[in-house]
């Protein structure tokens, strides 16, 4: 028997001994045949539970079946590693209190980074207790810290525009283009393919979150330059954007994000514009325009309608036109 397996039965002898009067020899020499079926090891203070790993494992696992996004899934992962190396116990044995400590370990964060922070400890433990593998879910009565509400930022019409004439190549442009006509996610314009593109009905199918499949919608000024692009390139690849050079392959997300920042770069909105801005941008500039908000919901992938609500933010001149446009006189 190993070390660990005779430093278990010693304390457990000792703790029987202190209950009952027990003969310590003969016991502890009954335990050791018993034990010796099994191999013990000791988990030290600094070290990482195995317990909470495994089931971390298992929970990972569980939602990559459900068919969560890899980046989702990655997050998930980096989160609860975090946890694990702060509150090395066994899952069932969590408190509140030790989520609270934890999450009072990181005083200089925003409250919306704790805020993910604690969804990714609710999701885990909701689950495990779901799933019971633990007795109650430790998280179930913790509120999310308080954040400022802030509204998404967009483009104006004239920052648009200025965007489009920093653009000096004809990739640059089809970025721009596509990214604001579709309002697609990064992830969901980097996975398109040339072949997913119908050119008649000026529309594709992208994958958003949760697998879910949805189609957007091109303008004729993206679909214009989209092809002009396409027309330039020399290459085989399947990948709508591919690198500008040999071997030629799929832009990867931060390929994108470099270029796009590269073109704000050009026309001084390097700190306001990023790809998510174009988005934003889309639904904002829409909805101002009288768009209905289930359709841009539809278009948007948002499950949730208040998701998509907060981009209805009319600006005072539209305020004053509805105003005198629908005020009964």
């Amino acid at each position: 028997m190993n070390t660990a397996g005779e430093h278990m039965i010693s304390e457990i002898v000792g703790y029987i001994s202190e209950l009952v009067p027990i003969h310590v020899d003969k016991t502890k020499t009954e335990l050791s045949s018993i034990m010796t079926k099994y191999h013990v090891t000791k988990v030290e203070n600094e070290d990482v539970h195995p317990d909470l790993t495994e089931k971390i494992q298992l929970f990972l696992s569980s939602k990559r079946l459900e068919g969560l996004a890899e980046r989702t899934l990655d997050g998930y992962a980096m989160e609860l590693r975090i946890f694990a190396d702060h509150v090395k116990k066994k899952a069932d044995n969590i408190t509140s209190a030790d989520i609270r400590v934890f999450l009072g370990n990181f005083p200089n964060l925003k409250m919306s980074t704790v805020g993910k922070k604690l969804f990714a400890l609710k999701s885990f433990f909701g689950w495990l207790a779901g799933e019971e593998l633990i007795k109650r879910d430790p998280t179930a009565k913790l509120k999310p810290p308080k954040t400022e509400k802030r509204l998404p930022k967009a483009l104006t019409i004239e920052e648009l525009e200025l965007l489009r004439e920093s653009c000096k190549t004809v990739r640059e442009r089809a970025f721009i283009e596509v990214f604001y006509a579709t309002g697609c996610r990064l992830s969901e314009i980097q996975k398109l393919n040339v072949s997913d593109i119908n050119f008649q009905s000026m529309s594709c199918k992208v994958i958003g979150k949760g697998n879910k499949e949805r189609e957007v919608y091109l303008s004729f000024k993206a679909l214009f330059h989209l092809k002009k692009y396409l027309q330039s390139r020399n290459d085989d690849c399947e990948a709508l954007f591919v690198t500008q050079r040999k071997p030629y392959r799929r832009l990867t997300g931060r390929g994108i994000q470099r270029e796009v920042k590269n073109i704000s770069r050009n026309c001084g909105l390097e700190d306001k514009v990023h790809v998510h801005v174009l988005r934003h941008t889309f639904a904002t500039l829409t909805l101002n325009q009288g768009a209905d908000i289930v359709a841009i919901q539809e278009i948007l992938g948002h499950s949730d309608p208040s998701t998509t609500q907060r981009y209805a933010r009319i600006t005072e001149e539209r305020k004053r036109e509805q105003h005198k446009k629908y005020l009964v006189l």
